[in-house]
């Protein structure tokens, strides 16, 4: 997967992508960035409008980029598309305190959604936040050095893994049923609940 600018139609702005690629060098599906800074959105980029998914290995993936690590819905829909992992990748966060924000999102993302999310961020800004894999229970599978060079993370996708079982095999599926409403069946009419003003 690799980032790029990809050009529409004059007079359209483009759009900010992410192109996957397949082992036999084919494109198989694109990524446009759909939640936009307001920079991106009023002088660069049209936004995108789709989630994306593709497989590899048996394996789903979907991609989010820039600033989607601050919208919790992007995850959310990625999850309930069933997806393994997500592939996120920013430029940066502006200011270091930013930057580490990103990453500190994006760890929340992967535990909340119990999804392997890998983190690609540019080297320069590997101080506050170098690039890594993050495991479904939110821990740093795999991270670069902080010392500013280019690097690669690398870590092995095992959802059978025992360190991430409660996190793939119960979490997911039970915040899956939470968020169907299983709740509904459990409520009463009670005064003493309806009551917010007395102990």
């Amino acid at each position: 997967v690799l980032g790029s600018v990809h050009p529409l139609i004059p007079p359209h702005r483009p759009h900010n992508s992410m192109y996957v690629i397949s082992d036999q060098g084919e494109l198989i599906t694109r990524y446009d960035e759909r939640l936009l800074s307001n920079t991106k959105l009023s002088f660069m980029y049209t936004p995108g409008s789709d989630p994306v998914t593709f497989e590899v290995d048996g394996l789903r993936f979907g991609c989010a980029m820039g600033i989607e690590a601050h919208f919790p819905e992007v995850w959310a829909e990625y999850e309930r598309l069933d997806v393994d992992g997500v592939l996120f990748s920013t430029g940066s966060g502006q200011t270091p305190d930013g930057t580490a924000a990103f990453a500190t999102e994006t760890q929340g993302h992967a535990a909340t959604n119990g999804l392997w999310v890998s983190f690609a961020m540019s080297a320069q800004h590997s101080a506050a936040a170098p690039a890594g894999i993050i495991a479904p229970d939110g821990r740093w599978a795999a991270r670069c050095l902080t010392d500013g060079h280019p690097a690669l993370a690398i870590a092995g996708i095992d959802n059978r893994s025992e360190s991430i079982d409660i996190a793939v095999t119960k979490a997911r599926p039970w915040r899956r049923q939470a968020r169907a409403g299983i709740y509904a069946a459990h409520l009463v009419t009670d005064n003493r609940s309806d009551d917010r003003g007395a102990f």
